[in-house]
């Protein structure tokens, strides 16, 4: 019995790095806000019928990284500014609650652990990768709240996260240089737990760390809406 491209094992596989390719180059910003996703020209980049690209496509408007306009087709969705600094200072408040409660419970290879991912993501500055930088920075943090002895303040944190991931993977995408500041506050956060700091200081340590990256986008966003149409 023959499949259709797009079906069975196969087509998944397909349509999995489709999707993931796709959804890269939004994260990276290569595919910037109103970019059209043209299924033909998509199809032959990626050497596949345009059913994969197609259902990618899907998946992603699902995700709510993409759009379809009328007359238009397909485009990159925009950041909504608003949605992202309201899920940014809910994440601010409720992880920063998180790890300064998980702190009493850390153990020494957790720190350790928490201290490697921070000096992979310092030795990534140079040549710095948005997506993969903020994949090592989720890392990071969840090794500092996990510990949290409130199950259900981790699971809150952690949807906050997810629904940060739906907004945009990477705000290092826009904000490069909040990348290094980012590092060394996590070097400060350790700090602070390694030394038995008071859990007010920990957890005003962690919110400020989120709302600082939070201000620099918004810091970014009005950079852009200022500047002249070339």
């Amino acid at each position: 019995m023959s499949t259709v491209e797009g079906a069975g094992a196969e087509g998944q596989n397909k349509v999995q790095r489709t999707y993931e390719a796709i959804r890269s180059r939004i994260a990276d910003g290569t595919y910037a806000a109103g970019h059209r996703l043209v299924l033909g020209s998509l199809a032959k980049e990626f050497k596949v019928s345009p059913v994969p690209v197609r259902e990618a496509i899907r998946l992603l408007q699902a995700e709510g990284y993409v759009h379809f306009q009328r007359n238009v087709g397909a485009t990159v969705a925009a950041i909504d500014p608003v949605e992202y600094q309201q899920t940014m200072q809910m994440l601010a408040i409720v992880e920063g609650a998180a790890t300064a409660l998980a702190a009493p419970y850390l153990t020494k290879a957790d720190l350790v652990a928490a201290a490697k991912l921070n000096d992979r993501m310092r030795a990534s500055l140079d040549k710095l990768d948005p997506p993969a930088f903020t994949l090592l920075n989720h890392e990071f943090h969840e090794v500092l709240y996990a510990r949290c002895p409130n199950p259900r303040l981790v699971e809150v944190v952690r949807r906050g996260w997810s629904s940060l991931a739906v907004i945009r993977d990477s705000t290092f995408s826009f904000v490069p240089g909040r990348a290094s500041s980012s590092v060394a506050e996590h070097d400060q956060l350790l700090d602070l737990i390694r030394t038995g700091a008071g859990a007010e200081w920990i957890e005003h340590r962690a919110r400020s760390h989120r709302t600082a990256t939070v201000d620099a986008f918004l810091d970014w966003e009005a950079d852009q809406d200022k500047a002249p149409e070339a």
